[in-house]
């Protein structure tokens, strides 16, 4: 690993939890492995493209790194209706990030319907160079998981691939077709990927209970969390 610079952002409103203070510490890189992120992972960081992070908030732990057994695994009702709802009408294009007008258009289009139906900030329309930076330049090849309908684009979403597990990094999709929960389906479908690879672990990211947009992470049972002391533990 390659470090440039490390910078923690002063204390401000949680974007999670208004109620709670937020700060994050980043770390911007110019080189770094597949196994030298995953032991950034495995103490609570998180990726985008050359920039990693993690939270140092002043007085709130509720975001909560999580990830998934793959071999203990079992989907709920709910999941395996949702399987059933989008296998054989969803076709699922693994290769490498690449930046087009198709995804733009489709991230704006998510970006646009989350303002509206859950708060989130409008930034307006995504720039190129701003998507490529976040999504596909990368200091180690990360897979882009492309979600059809057909020939119709309805989902993008973003894995890494490391040695002992796969990690889900963003996955954005069409609101018109949010009948078939793709959110949901992108997630076992990573976790159905993972035992074909014979990775033991999915790693979800952040989990905040109170968080409308994080909750769902919690619907992946059984899962682990990882706790304040560095150790990963069943979540009950």
């Amino acid at each position: 690993m390659r470090s440039l610079f490390v910078f923690t952002s002063p204390p401000d409103l949680c974007s999670y939890l208004p109620h709670e203070r937020s700060a994050l510490t980043y770390e911007m890189v110019s080189e770094l492995t597949a196994a030298e992120y995953e032991a950034r992972l495995l103490a609570g960081w998180r990726r985008f493209g050359f920039t990693m992070f993690r939270t140092t908030c002043p007085a709130c732990e509720q975001c909560v790194s999580v990830r998934v057994p793959v071999a203990t695994f079992a989907p709920n009702r709910s999941q395996r209706r949702c399987l059933a709802l989008n296998d054989g009408a969803i076709t699922v294009r693994v290769g490498a990030p690449a930046v087009t007008d198709e995804k733009l258009a489709l991230y704006d289009k998510f970006h646009a319907f989350q303002s509206g139906h859950v708060g989130w900030a409008d930034h307006g329309p995504k720039d190129p160079a701003d998507y490529a930076e976040s999504f596909v330049e990368h200091p180690f090849p990360t897979q882009e998981w492309c979600y059809y309908s057909g020939e119709k684009l309805v989902g993008v979403g973003y894995v890494d691939r490391l040695p002992s597990g796969l990690s889900a990094i963003y996955f954005y999709h069409d609101p018109d077709e949010r009948e078939r929960s793709l959110g949901t389906y992108n997630v076992l479908s990573v976790l159905r990927a993972a035992g074909a690879w014979g990775v033991p672990h999915v790693y979800l990211g952040y989990l905040v209970e109170g968080c409308r947009s994080l909750e769902y992470k919690g619907r992946y049972r059984p899962q682990e969390a990882l706790g304040a002391d560095g150790v990963w533990r069943l979540r009950t």
